[in-house]
């Protein structure tokens, strides 16, 4: 029982001990994490161990669907110059909707609308994001996402405070 509590925990305390080794990392980006580190963050999390083939083949075939469904019922996406990113990447990128945030990552965190909660999160850029962000979504490992309505206008990420 304790043998398999520790193996369990062996991925988590790994990313831990790595994550202190680093140092700070602050950053302001066009393009954020992919669908793929996201669900395999995830998945070590949740069962201790990489996902395996089939389990990432069947993942894999899910965001295809999702993401064909979506350029479906959004011919101007579809066709803009951006839409790499999102089909074939999966990579968030600025100017991406918040659907398609949420197809690629999943549910945030946390989210706020309140400027001074926006303003802890987005720290020396906030002097460039203010009055022009109305929403900011909170996602593990330093990432948080910057909108203007329903578009994605900034990212941001801090490790290790």
């Amino acid at each position: 029982m304790i043998r398999r509590a520790l193996t369990l925990m062996a991925p988590v305390l790994l990313l831990a001990a790595c994550a202190s080794l680093r140092p700070a990392t602050e950053q302001r980006v066009t393009q954020g994490p992919t669908a793929q580190q996201f669900w395999t963050m995830r998945m070590l999390l949740q069962n201790g161990k990489e996902p395996s083939f089939d389990e990432r083949r069947y993942w894999d075939d899910q965001m295809e669907l999702k993401v064909a469904q979506y350029l479906r019922e959004h011919p101007d996406t579809a066709n803009s110059l951006d839409a790499a990113s999102f089909r074939f990447y999966r990579q968030t990128a600025v100017g991406q909707s918040k659907e398609q945030v949420l197809i690629l990552l999943g549910p945030p965190v946390g989210t706020t609308t309140d400027e001074a909660e926006m303003e802890k999160l987005a720290r020396r850029y906030w002097p460039e994001l203010k009055g022009n962000v109305t929403e900011a979504w909170v996602y593990p490992l330093g990432w948080n996402f910057y909108f203007a309505g329903q578009r994605l206008v900034d990212i941001t990420q801090y490790l290790k405070d």
